[in-house]
């Protein structure tokens, strides 16, 4: 049986969200979920909604990490809280086989680098972060693409890139069941010589790595589209990239807001669309998804979005019994073994034109 530990004082609208999210998931999975938090306040909001308690037990802990704390003090001033107890508790022999939390992202990843070990052949982890796009991918007609890293590590070498898209490559073929998901590189242009000496170091490691579709660099405008199923860039880049996708999205729904309210003719369009921004509202609705990795440690946790409500932790926790199931580490770490066996400098030797232009982007 697999078992997910859910940090359930960790979010927006924690604990009650994060309870009730996990009561659903009790009624519809066949793993055992493990709520970390205050046992009284837990056992309360349980006895209130329906669940099934043979699928739910309660592990105690004292306090919860504030979502604006500064991550390191926070960890530090609260050892037993229940994000870095959840985090323990999967990485003790035999604990639980994921962890799913909605607190403050900087914790989370903290919280796990302090518990769990990087796989051999990483030396910097990634946050994913899911992007609702044009296209759609795999078995699941998923219109999400997936992007990474979103915020986890500022400073990335050519390698750390090219050990991202093996680690987003695994990843999307689980989640969205697309057995070759094209995997590109973020950059100023789609040319092999564009872009950092980081991203040209890292174009030519992925496109002689075996076992997934790399289908070079892409640009900005390609990401709404779709044109990549996996997209590789530095958290830097990535944290930037994702908030202002977000803030493009906020704005048009203000805007047609407004014109809802301006005119009567703006006012007979927007209902005569209605039908269809619904449909486009549901598609990328990111509770559906649930949540995004952190990639690249020996143990598997899931960040669902900070505003989680009941139905994203349900989905989210649904993500991490499946990638537990399919072995999401296990095939990770299988991927990351060709990557060990090349150097930068072996791959660079063998790659003249890779070599010409990092010499170029050095000028």
């Amino acid at each position: 049986m697999v078992t997910i530990a859910v940090d359930a004082m960790g979010g927006d609208s924690a604990p009650k969200s994060i309870v009730e999210g996990a009561a659903e998931a009790s009624l519809i999975s066949d793993s055992e979920i493990v709520l970390v938090g205050d046992e009284v306040i837990i056992t309360q909001l349980l006895q209130a909604v329906r669940h099934d308690p043979s699928r739910i037990r309660i592990h105690g802990a004292q306090g919860a990490i504030p979502m604006d704390a500064k991550p390191k003090e926070a960890l530090e001033s609260w050892p037993n809280a229940s994000l870095p107890t959840a985090a323990r508790l999967v990485a003790a022999p035999g604990g639980p086989d994921a962890l799913v939390s909605a607190g403050n992202t900087g914790a989370v990843i903290l919280a796990c680098a302090q518990a769990f070990r990087c796989l051999d052949g990483v030396k910097r982890t990634a946050l994913a972060a899911v992007i609702p796009t044009e296209q759609r991918r795999g078995e699941k007609d998923d219109p999400f693409t997936l992007l990474l890293d979103a915020g986890a590590t500022v400073r990335v070498t050519s390698r750390d890139l090219a050990a991202f898209g093996l680690m987003g490559a695994a990843y999307a073929s689980i989640v969205s069941r697309n057995q070759r998901p094209r995997v590109a590189l973020l950059s100023n242009g789609t040319e092999p010589n564009k872009g950092t000496e980081e991203i040209i170091g890292a174009h030519a490691f992925l496109r002689n790595v075996p076992g997934i579709d790399f289908i070079g660099n892409i640009e900005g405008i390609d990401i709404p589209r779709g044109t990549a199923d996996v997209i590789i860039c530095d958290g830097f880049t990535g944290n930037i990239t994702l908030k202002m996708l977000e803030g493009v999205s906020e704005t048009v729904m203000n805007l047609a807001r407004y014109a809802y309210r301006s005119k009567f003719s703006w006012k007979v369009a927007m209902w005569l669309l209605s039908s269809g921004i619904k449909t486009i509202k549901d598609l990328t609705d990111w509770q559906q998804y649930g949540g995004a990795p952190i990639l690249g440690f020996d143990r598997l946790c899931i960040k669902a979005h900070g505003r989680s409500g009941p139905r994203a932790i349900r989905n989210a926790i649904k993500v991490a019994e499946r990638c537990v199931k399919q072995d999401l580490v296990g095939r990770i770490r299988t991927g990351l073994a060709t990557l060990m066996a090349e150097s930068t400098a072996d791959v660079l030797a063998a790659d003249p034109e890779a070599r010409a232009a990092i010499a170029a982007a050095r000028k």
